[in-house]
């Protein structure tokens, strides 16, 4: 066997890897944004004091975590919740990016200013940053230097 055999191989199969990982990632962000939705939602349906809400995740990650699993716990419910709530138009404004995965979407929501947010969003996209290329850009204000920076003039 040709081991230019074996490398166009390996490369094939890591392509093919890459890209499952890529749809099976944006698949799970999409999943997490329409469950937000739905705690939302039921929480609006349901009394509106604030221990409904608390109790419906707790009985919700209790019955969801028999079944798939600790992924599904109360916290990570309040975060599916928080996210559908900072990006409630995520099918318009807010396209998911797949780009993007949960790491840097729950980095982002934290995020208060919606400029701020946009910015981190196409720079993550544009520039591939990982997680914790995006964690250093907010953590060191790039978006606030960036406004900070004196506009070059056009002619």
């Amino acid at each position: 066997m040709s081991s230019r055999l074996f490398e166009d191989v390996r490369a094939i199969l890591q392509d093919a890897r890459g890209k499952a990982y890529a749809a099976a990632n944006s698949a799970m962000v999409e999943a997490y944004w329409r469950i937000g939705r739905r705690i939302v939602e039921e929480e609006q349906g349901g009394a509106v004091r604030a221990e409904y809400g608390s109790q419906l995740i707790h009985h919700l990650a209790r019955a969801l975590g028999e079944e798939f699993g600790s992924g599904m716990s109360v916290a990570n419910l309040r975060n599916f919740r928080q996210f559908y709530l900072t990006f409630p138009d995520a099918g318009n404004r807010y396209a998911l990016r797949s780009e993007l995965s949960w790491t840097h979407w729950r980095l982002i929501m934290r995020v208060e200013n919606q400029q701020a947010r946009d910015y981190y969003i196409e720079e993550t996209a544009r520039q591939q940053w990982t997680s914790r290329a995006l964690e250093r850009a907010i953590e060191t204000r790039s978006f606030e230097r960036l406004l900070k920076a004196p506009q070059s003039a056009t002619p």
